[in-house]
Parts: structure tokens; C-alpha cells; sequence
């Protein structure tokens, strides 16, 4: 299916503009959405994009078309949110503090710059094998508001409710360090990479994730979802059931296969065997990148003892179904 065309800069409503961060790809789709939230100065700007040049440039434009309405010594954003430590989200991060440094000074002159604050929940150990350190190293002291404890993030918790009535939820399974962000003046929750505009999300932890998508679809207030990646989506809550329907399928797919002998009467299959088995109609292309899912179903069923790993590494791992 032919993904949507999407406008660089679109307003979606009097209190949220979306910014494409100029990074289409396999797993960003049409790019990485970034929100600009606020029907006047100071904006706070969910994500950054991943630092492509083009996407600095239509932020400018897009903080340029407000000035005629704004007083000198206004910040054009008091606060950046970063949804997860993932580079498309936090690698523009620099270009963008280094931007609005430059648009301070050229409306305000010499006056003392007041940087704006930033936010996360804590990053995760495996951010430090990634971009992530890189980015947040080559952070500019002067050009933000650092914490209390001198970090440069301020640390998000669940339930809290930032400027312009952001509330936050922490919504790990994508990432361990994944939230949501309910806007009630959109009745829209902001999902990041936890619910796409189209297709389905990857996680790193399947049971985790799924109980995420439940706390997402209990929360009250919202009808939209304004997504990390794709096309706003209209009928919110219908689409996340979708999602935990899709997974709950598949382990069921997965349980039903492990649950018969193998041709030879074994009563055990490897993680390869499941694949080869569920995708036999597809072509063998789609199987390695299959194998990732198909292994957090299965440790998943092994966390809740309802599987056992009997050895073996990898596709090779062998498993047996031991009680419902």
C-alpha cells in the first residue's frame, strides 16, 4: 500500500502544528513527526527529527510566522519533550537549540538568552551503545536549562503535566523509556513510535508493550492519536485494539504450532521451524526480519511459564509448549 503524502509543515488544529523532520525511510515512514504545541509564545516542541538540515529550516519558517504576533524577550520554545532515545527522535536536538539561539539573538539583540528546558524519562543502558551519548555530548552548556542535579534533561514521571497541559505517561515497550503525551485541547494523545499512523510498531519487549497499548486505550479523554511516524489517526481507540489484537493473534498462531508434534513426533520446534511454519505463504525475504517478533512472542510465553527454551541460540533456539 502506497504511504500517504504528507505536508512538510501542517496545522492540525489552533494549538498543534506538525513538522516532518525530512527523514523518509523504511522504519520512519513518510519521516519523523515533531509537534509544535502552543497558540502562542513560548511553543513546546515534542521531538526533534533526527538533525537533517531541511527539517531546521521549516522549523524556522514555521517559528517565523508567529513574530509578527510576539514581544521581544518571549522565547520562541520554553520546552523540548523527547518521546525516546531513539536518533530520528533526539538527533536534532543540537541544530535545533543552536536555531533558536540564533533566532533569540536576532530578535532580542544582546539580552540574556533564557534556553529552554528539556525532557525525557531517563534514558535506558543500551542508549549508551548507540547515538544517543554522541548527541546529548555534543550539547552546547548555555544552550539549554540544565536539571537540578545539572543534567541536561529534566527527568519526566508518569502523571506529570507540563506547559501548554501536556500530561505524561510513561509507555514503555517500544522502548523502556517510551511515553505518550495526552494534548486535552486536541482530545488527541501523542503516541510516538508506540502506535503508527500506518502499519504496525516494533518493541523490544512484547508483554511490556502490550500492556502499554491497554493503558493507552483505558486513558480517558482522547479520540485521536497524533503519531510518531504517518498520518493522524481518527478513530484512536479502534486502532490500538486493533494493534493488541494483531499481537494476541499471533501468540495465539505461535501457541496453537507449539502445541502439535513436528512431522518427525517431536513435541519441540525452533524459533526457524515457528517462522518457516507461519509465513510458508510468504517469500522467504520476510522471514529473517519475521524471526525478531516471532522471538518476543516466544519470550514473552517463556516469561509467563507457559513455554519452555530447551537450548540452542537464536533461530536455532528450540522451545516446547508446557501449559495454557
Amino acid at each position: 500500500m502506497d504511504r500517504p503524502v504528507l505536508p512538510s509543515i501542517s496545522r492540525l488544529s489552533k494549538n498543534v502544528v506538525r513538522i516532518l523532520g525530512q527523514n523518509p525511510g523504511k522504519f520512519t515512514l513518510q519521516g519523523t513527526n515533531t509537534y509544535l504545541i502552543g497558540q502562542h509564545r513560548p511553543f513546546t516542541l515534542i521531538d526533534t527529527g533526527e538533525g537533517k538540515p531541511g527539517y531546521t529550516a521549516l522549523l524556522e519558517s514555521a517559528l517565523r510566522e508567529t513574530w509578527s504576533t510576539s514581544n521581544v524577550g518571549e522565547l520562541d520554545i520554553s520546552d523540548i519533550v523527547i518521546s525516546h532515545w531513539h536518533g530520528d527522535h533526539v538527533g536534532g536536538l543540537p541544530s535545533v537549540l543552536s536555531l533558536l539561539q540564533r533566532l533569540w539573538t536576532e530578535r532580542n539583540g544582546s539580552a540574556l538568552f533564557a534556553p529552554p528546558r528539556l525532557h525525557k524519562f531517563p534514558a535506558p543502558p543500551i542508549a549508551t551503545h548507540h547515538s544517543y551519548p554522541r548527541v546529548i555530548n555534543s550539547l552546547i552548556p548555555g544552550s539549554y536549562t540544565p536539571s537540578p542535579q545539572g543534567s541536561p534533561f529534566h527527568d519526566l514521571h508518569e502523571g506529570q503535566i507540563l506547559a501548554s497541559q501536556i500530561h505524561v505517561l510513561h509507555t514503555p515497550g517500544h522502548t523502556i523509556d517510551s511515553l505518550a503525551l495526552y494534548l486535552p485541547s486536541d482530545r488527541a494523545l501523542y503516541t510516538a513510535d508506540t502506535v503508527l499512523g500506518h502499519g504496525t510498531a516494533v518493541f523490544e519487549d512484547l508483554g511490556t508493550y502490550i500492556s502499554s497499548l491497554r493503558r493507552m486505550l483505558d486513558f480517558p479523554g482522547y479520540t485521536i492519536l497524533y503519531p510518531g511516524h504517518g498520518p493522524v489517526v481518527e478513530d484512536g481507540r479502534r486502532v490500538i485494539t486493533t494493534y493488541i489484537n494483531h499481537r494476541l493473534a499471533r501468540e495465539a498462531e505461535i501457541v496453537g504450532i507449539l502445541k502439535t508434534l513436528r512431522p518427525a513426533g517431536e513435541a519441540e520446534w525452533t524459533t526457524w521451524e515457528v517462522v518457516k511454519t507461519i509465513y510458508v505463504e510468504h517469500p522467504p525475504s520476510v522471514w529473517e526480519p519475521a524471526a525478531r517478533g516471532v522471538t518476543l512472542h516466544l519470550r514473552k510465553l517463556e516469561g509467563e511459564g507457559r513455554v519452555k527454551r530447551l537450548g540452542g541460540q537464536g533461530k536455532d533456539s528450540r522451545w516446547k509448549f508446557i501449559a495454557e
